[in-house]
């Protein structure tokens, strides 16, 4: 008896800390990662073109939309934003040619789509000198993890320049000499990291995704069902996203994002019915794991990297290495806790319901969330 409790005890702490680590880590953030934008700056021999792409929540919040006060914007009032957005953007975002400040030779055009992003076009005067400078002090008033994905083409469509802007490093000089825009195509490994943060910071702060793999992986006693499972889940969401990525496949996220928080629920629900030995596990995965692939590629939709027509495949392969990265890190570090758990007969069967119980009311609040609330 005594061996027993000096066995339970242990495991039971364990067991508590990871279940609240789950639940403080899902209730109080958002099951996504913090807000993404993009910068597209176009430069022609007759004038240089920006077209900004800002989620409205985040613009929302310096640029009130609701004027009657009903929390409600109906789409008379997005439409008399309009100017306000603009100029906000105007007075926030600058292109430096050599030392001297460019102005738009108009006010900005603003239009919104059905993914509640505002696409703000600035139109700016030609360059007289070979420097282009591109500040966007905007991201200076949003949260700390906002990342902004600037590109800057020639009329042609050659890239000569991309970087992920942040609020620590809001600015990018290019030199548009034609020696600089043929060294600036060393700019893939720089694109390739900025990408891969961004798939390893998706997934590390992509709760639902965690505690869908979680919820698969808690029925699971050693290496080889483990491995299946995360080798199914990889191949599925790898196809979608790059399917969704390559604009070959898109599905709305009106659908997307409630099916994911259903697919938590199923799970976790399977748990407790099934307990930890329900028989094909790892092709339920693969059908899951397909519609989780359209999630991932939701970011690079909020980015407007789906809707260039080059220079998707670097940003497309380094995102899913991230992804993939982040989670096998996820991984070597909770299995074993849910081997040794899953191992201890005592408190195995309570584990598993706790968890699993704790995992479904989560999948329930953001089903609620994404769909009535």
């Amino acid at each position: 008896m005594c061996q027993l409790n000096l066995c339970f005890q242990p495991a039971w702490l364990i067991r508590t800390l990871l279940v609240c680590w789950l639940l403080t880590q899902s209730a109080w953030v958002a099951a996504h990662p913090p807000g993404l934008s993009s910068v597209d700056v176009v430069v022609k021999p007759d004038g240089v073109i920006a077209k900004v792409t800002f989620a409205l929540q985040d613009i929302e919040a310096f640029s009130p939309m609701d004027s009657d006060l009903d929390a409600e914007v109906s789409d008379a009032e997005r439409e008399a934003a309009k100017p306000a957005v603009a100029k906000l953007l105007a007075d926030q975002f600058r292109l430096l040619d050599g030392n001297a400040v460019l102005a738009p030779s108009e006010p900005g055009r603003v239009d919104y789509d059905e993914q509640n992003n505002a696409h703000v076009e600035f139109h700016f005067g030609p360059l007289s000198s070979g420097r282009l400078t591109l500040q966007s002090a905007f991201l200076a008033s949003l949260p700390d993890g906002h990342q902004q994905y600037l590109t800057v083409k020639d009329g042609n469509g050659k890239t000569l320049a991309e970087k992920m802007l942040g609020k620590n490093d809001a600015s990018l000089s290019v030199e548009l000499t034609a020696g600089a825009a043929q060294a600036g195509g060393g700019a893939w490994l720089t694109a390739f990291t900025d990408f891969f943060k961004l798939g390893v910071e998706h997934i590390l702060t992509g709760y639902d995704h965690l505690l869908f793999l979680f919820a698969l992986l808690a029925v699971t006693h050693n290496f080889w069902p483990a491995l299946k499972i995360i080798t199914f889940f990889t191949i599925a969401h790898s196809i979608t996203l790059a399917l969704a990525g390559l604009n070959l496949v898109e599905l709305p996220s009106s659908f997307v994002e409630p099916f994911i928080a259903a697919t938590i629920i199923y799970v976790s629900a399977e748990n407790l019915i099934r307990g930890d030995h329900p028989k094909g596990r790892e092709w339920l995965t693969f059908g899951f794991g397909l519609v989780h692939g359209f999630g991932f590629a939701s970011v690079l939709r909020e980015m407007e990297i789906s809707s260039s027509d080059t220079g998707i495949l670097l940003p497309l392969l380094s995102f899913n290495l991230g992804i993939e990265t982040g989670q096998i890190a996820v991984a070597a570090i909770v299995l074993p806790i849910i081997w040794w758990l899953n191992n201890q007969i005592a408190i195995a069967d309570k584990f598993l319901k706790s968890c699993s119980a704790a995992v479904c009311m989560m999948g329930a609040y953001w089903l609620l969330e994404r769909t009535v609330l």
